[in-house]
């Protein structure tokens, strides 16, 4: 049978990151591709027990179909803990529980977007938002990325040559790919340009509470007077990614409509991991727990750091998180990124190239992102001296 696959999907592509995964199965294969939070940040006794709690005490409810929105209990939770840690949610905001911050991404895009209209966002970019987007038959317009966030000017012209633009879509907080901070001047540039052209801002915090050097600066959503800003967040980083716990915090007005969307989508996100994270956020101590997460990401960033300034010709540039999972690396012109790419690949070292970054897909990129959660510190210093090895020869 010939299968006619629909407009909206027949150009999408895998995503280059899962892909890579399909390698990583490989003897002595060291992995720089992944998004993952390190294995050794799960707090697995604490969760082995209350789980057996839970279905000694609570099984029916936790197997059983639930409310769309989420968890009472751990709504309540985490609006609590957004406005003690971030200042955030005001009385005419609403928050639901997503299938991880992924869902909660996609949804404000179905509920805002028609297809064809503009989403404009940082260039590069999250892999899996600009998928979401694309999937929906809605226009990406990229902004570049400077070191300190977003081009205000460029995007202010983006913004006035795209009118039918629907969403503004940013992670401000050690941006994925680039591990970068958008500075507090520039935050409240883009929410002055996102009121002046009438836009939503989707404001993407994954890793808001991984900061191990520098000082916090406010979310875009704590400079919210009118409405127009959804916060997107998610457990993924500081409990575990494999429970898909995200949330999605914005005025009460969208968040209905998302509610609606969901609905169509999964009913309700697994409510046996929601009563789970509500049990561990009431009794055990999660700030303590977040401090030992930011505490090894400290030590495995400097550790890469170090790496590199040991290892990486000088011809090599590269950012320095604050926080997050991720650093940036660029070669010089004179080395093809694909070459490199597989070659690094053909020496067991993985890492993903900044195409699959791009809000342009057809459009070329000299850099590549670097996890430093998931590796040994042994597999760190092999891997970077291996990749340093490779630039010199290409070079």
């Amino acid at each position: 049978m010939e299968y006619k696959i629909s407009d909206k999907m027949i150009n999408m592509k895998p995503s280059a990151i899962r892909e890579i995964f399909k390698s990583l199965g490989t003897p002595g294969a060291i992995s720089f591709a992944a998004g993952n939070p390190a294995p050794e940040s799960f707090p697995v006794a604490d969760m082995q027990r209350i789980s057996a709690e839970i279905f000694a005490n609570q099984a029916v409810q936790a197997l059983q179909y639930s409310v769309t929105e989420g968890y009472p209990r751990l709504r309540e939770q985490v609006k609590a803990r957004l406005r003690e840690k971030f200042g955030i949610g005001s009385e005419n905001d609403d928050l639901i529980i997503v299938t991880g911050g992924q869902q909660g991404i996609e949804l404000s895009c179905k509920v805002l977007c028609n297809e064809g209209d503009t989403v404009i966002a940082e260039n590069p970019s999250f892999i899996g938002a600009l998928n979401a987007f694309r999937s929906l038959g809605a226009k990406i317009k990229g902004v570049t990325l400077q070191d300190d966030g977003i081009d205000i000017k460029e995007l202010e012209q983006t913004l006035r040559e795209n009118p039918d633009a629907k969403l503004l879509y940013v992670i401000p907080t050690f941006q994925n790919p680039a591990g970068l901070t958008t500075s507090l001047e520039k935050r409240k540039e883009i929410y002055r340009l996102a009121q002046k052209y009438d836009v939503v801002i989707l404001e993407d915090n994954p890793y808001g509470e991984l900061r191990f050097a520098g000082e916090d600066l406010p979310t875009i959503k704590k400079l919210d007077t009118d409405g127009r800003v959804l916060y997107c967040g998610s457990f993924s980083k500081v409990l575990s990614a494999g429970m898909r716990i995200g949330f999605l915090l914005g005025p009460k007005e969208l968040i209905q409509k998302v509610v609606v969307a969901k609905q169509v989508e999964d009913v309700h996100t697994n409510i046996f991991f929601q009563i789970l994270c509500s049990r561990y956020m009431d009794e055990c101590d999660m700030d303590a727990h977040v401090e030992e997460i930011r505490a090894l990401y400290r030590k495995k960033a400097g550790f890469m750091l170090e790496c590199l300034d040991k290892y990486m010709p000088e011809c090599v540039s590269y950012t320095r998180p604050e926080g997050g999972l991720f650093l940036w690396c660029t070669l010089p012109d004179s080395i093809s990124l694909m070459d490199f790419v597989r070659r690094a690949g053909e020496n067991l070292v993985f890492v993903v190239p900044g195409t699959a970054f791009n809000c342009d897909e057809s459009a070329g990129s000299q850099s590549f992102r670097l996890n430093y959660s998931m590796p040994s510190m042994e597999e760190i210093e092999k891997g970077i001296r291996i990749l340093g090895d490779l630039v010199r020869e290409m070079a």
